[in-house]
């Protein structure tokens, strides 16, 4: 008892040690203990391991050379010595015997049988009752039986005792066991809502099932797209849904247990969020190493990998949204500097490259006259210069549908023949249309290596992409379009005066030499005059048509004024 004593109490130290009266102690636990009647589906058990172990404590007693029987409180046979036969009780009511001696409470003799009622402790009530024949003569013989009841009493609640502690034990082991089976749930929570990223969710959640369930063999079975280096890490297939356990607990949304023989069996828990179900945690184990409220933990714990799973998706979501909207505001900005089609396609065409990692990249223009893609800037130099069908190949796709085009391995599945995809040896694909308003203008390819490269996330941004270019391409055109408008003479499709006189000023400071050559139309205004300005404006678009045939492409033909036309000839001199 000293060992229980606190060094900081030393009232109590001084009592116990023997300077003051010493406190009474509390009675132990199990003193007042008795069996009730909801423990009868012990009793027999309880009685017949006593009796067995009286026996054998017993052996050499004078009492034993007889035969011994117990029963309950009605007579019914419960156990007998190795000597006893119940036939020698034969001749004797064995009931009648018993519970008279059990309402009576105090042995009797009758017939040459000795009956002793096994009485509780806490309210006298009869246990059981031991019957004796064959019996010596000595004369203390039933007071001697009496005291071995006792002994045997004695016995049957050390018995009941051990069963009391034992089920103690054991609910004090499953508290533990269910105390530390929380506090790891909750840290496995705490742990999971603290990832910010997908691939350290699935992580946390099979480690920790793992570490719980040591014997398990553990996957999981994701129903998106995910890059994970994790053997565990499987991809969900629905084909065959109906025979499918984890097809079944991701559509029923409920776990489903299958029965592989009588020792092992598989667990499918689906892993839900507050959206949708993302995937199926598979637990493979014996039977013997999982509780039924094990089942209820694994369930909890799925939906709190399913939420934090959301969270991280969600989280990597709004970072990759935000990173694609800086990206386009960034590229648009960029387009945007420039009203030069080349440089835009260039431009476009390097940066595409560089977004999506891709081996090659081509930006195509259509042009309206011959109706054909012209290749307009291209990472592949032999493809400079080429010409693609609007419709065949990929192009003609897009340019039918005008929507984005995705391919995954071009070589399993090859939807169309591709001049690209098969010069380069590419297998995976995103293409999208350039429009203006609603027309296509140009198709952008973009392609790799590997098969299955390109990501749903990767066809929506080209797509975004692809209209913000086709914006710069339209604005590049129209800008074009007005400059050309400016610079040229709406009825002969000749060169403005003011234009003609910027070039032959910029010519000048930089060309040794340079020639002008003035075009008078003679009786022009008496043609007029004659036969109507429309037959005036006519000859001067044939004259123009002329002057235009003759002259070299880098050659100025202008509009002076009126029917006089000019030439600017750079690098000629009058001879």
């Amino acid at each position: 008892m000293k060992n229980f004593v606190r060094a900081d109490n030393p009232i109590l130290n001084e009592r116990l040690s023997g300077n003051e009266q010493a406190l009474p102690l509390p009675s132990l636990w199990f003193a007042n203990e008795d069996i009730y009647e909801e423990d009868q589906t012990l009793l027999t058990g309880l009685l017949r391991s006593s009796f067995q172990d009286w026996l054998n404590e017993s052996a050499g007693s004078p009492f034993l050379d007889g035969f011994l029987l117990l029963t309950d409180p009605r007579g019914q046979i419960i156990a007998a010595s190795d000597q006893a036969n119940p036939d020698q009780f034969i001749s004797h009511d064995l009931r009648q015997l018993a519970e008279e001696a059990s309402i009576k409470r105090k042995s009797l003799i009758s017939g040459g049988i000795l009956v002793v009622p096994l009485l509780k402790k806490k309210n006298e009530d009869c246990l059981a009752v031991l019957l004796a024949n064959n019996l010596s003569p000595a004369q203390n013989f039933a007071a001697l039986l009496e005291t071995a009841a006792l002994h045997f009493r004695v016995l049957f609640y050390s018995h009941l005792e051990r069963v009391f502690v034992q089920n103690l034990l054991i609910r004090q082991q499953s508290s533990e066991k269910e105390a530390f089976r929380r506090d790891t749930l909750f840290q496995t929570a705490k742990r999971l809502h603290d990832q910010n990223e997908v691939t350290s969710v699935l992580n946390v959640l099979l480690v920790d099932v793992e570490n719980l369930y040591p014997h398990a063999e553990v996957d999981l079975y994701l129903s998106q797209d995910h890059v994970n280096g994790d053997p565990r890490v499987k991809p969900l297939m629905l084909r065959h849904s109906a025979a499918d356990l984890y097809a079944q607990a991701f559509l029923e949304g409920k776990p489903v247990m299958e029965y592989e023989d009588d020792a092992l069996f598989k667990l499918a828990i689906p892993m839900s969020g507050k959206q949708a179900v993302y995937g199926v945690l598979s637990v493979t184990m014996k039977k013997k190493y999982l509780e039924d409220s094990d089942i209820g933990a694994l369930v909890m714990l799925c939906d709190t990998a399913g939420s934090a799973f959301e969270n991280a998706k969600l989280f990597e979501q709004s970072n990759l949204l935000i990173g694609e909207l800086q990206l386009i505001n960034e590229l648009t900005k960029r387009l945007n500097q420039s009203l030069h089609l080349k440089e835009i396609f260039q431009f476009a065409m390097s940066e595409l490259l560089h977004i999506f990692k891709a081996d090659y990249c081509n930006v195509l223009q259509l042009n309206n006259e011959t109706n054909v893609f012209k290749m307009m800037a291209s990472n592949l130099p032999s493809a400079a210069n080429e010409i693609y069908s609007t419709s065949h190949g990929f192009c003609g796709i897009v340019y039918e549908t005008k929507e984005p085009l995705i391919i995954s391995d071009y070589q399993s599945t090859p939807v169309v023949s591709s001049k690209l995809m098969d010069g380069t040896g590419s297998r995976s694909l995103i293409a999208a249309p350039i429009m203006a308003n609603t027309e296509v203008v140009g198709v952008i390819m973009v392609t790799h290596k590997s098969p299955n490269y390109f990501s749903y996330d990767n066809y929506k941004l080209l797509q975004v992409l692809s209209i913000h270019i086709g914006l710069a391409v339209t604005n590049a055109s129209l800008h074009a379009e007005v400059r050309r408008m400016v610079i040229t003479d709406n009825l002969t499709g000749l060169r403005a005066r003011h234009y003609l006189n910027e070039q032959i000023q910029a010519r000048q400071r930089k060309d040794k030499c340079g020639s002008l050559v003035l075009v008078d139309i003679d009786y022009f205004k008496k043609v007029n005059d004659t036969y109507g300005h429309q037959i005036g404006d006519r000859i001067l678009i044939s004259v123009s048509e002329v002057i235009r045939s003759c002259i070299r492409e880098s050659d100025i033909a202008a509009r002076w004024g009126g029917e006089e036309l000019a030439v600017y000839l750079p690098q000629i001199r009058s001879e």
